[in-house]
């Protein structure tokens, strides 16, 4: 009987042994300096406007960005696919295009390696004359 409970113990401290590892790894983290970005009054004249959205991967895996997809063709999302190291920064740049005159509110998914998985950003303002 003491032999039988000396094995699982020994399976179950082995089990724990090797889960341990994988909880130890971490993750990377994407952390938006803010997530929603209000240009207010803009020109159909004026064309084109665009603003960077700053992140820090707050993890400690490298974090890469592996897609941003915008909800409409006027918006355009743009990003590098390096590698942003633990504690290091870097940008998500959305252009706008506006069209027709009225309020706008544009989303855009950021895909990573990270958590979380989906970041969305928000931009959002008046198409004027």
């Amino acid at each position: 009987m003491k032999l039988i409970s000396v094995f699982a113990i020994v399976a179950v401290v082995m089990m724990i042994m090797t889960a341990l590892p994988s909880y130890a790894k971490g993750d990377a983290k994407i952390n938006f300096k803010e997530t929603v970005y209000d240009f207010g009054e803009i020109s159909v004249k004026d064309g084109k406007v665009s603003h960077e959205f700053a992140f820090t991967n707050a993890g400690d895996k490298n974090l890469v960005i592996t897609n941003a997809r915008a909800d409409c063709g006027c918006t355009r999302p743009e990003y590098s696919d390096a590698p942003v190291a633990p504690g290091k920064s870097g940008k998500v740049k959305v252009t706008f295009a506006p069209a027709a005159q009225g309020h706008f509110s544009k989303k855009i998914t950021i895909t990573t390696n990270g958590v979380p998985r989906k970041a969305r950003l928000l931009i959002k303002g008046e198409v004027v004359k």
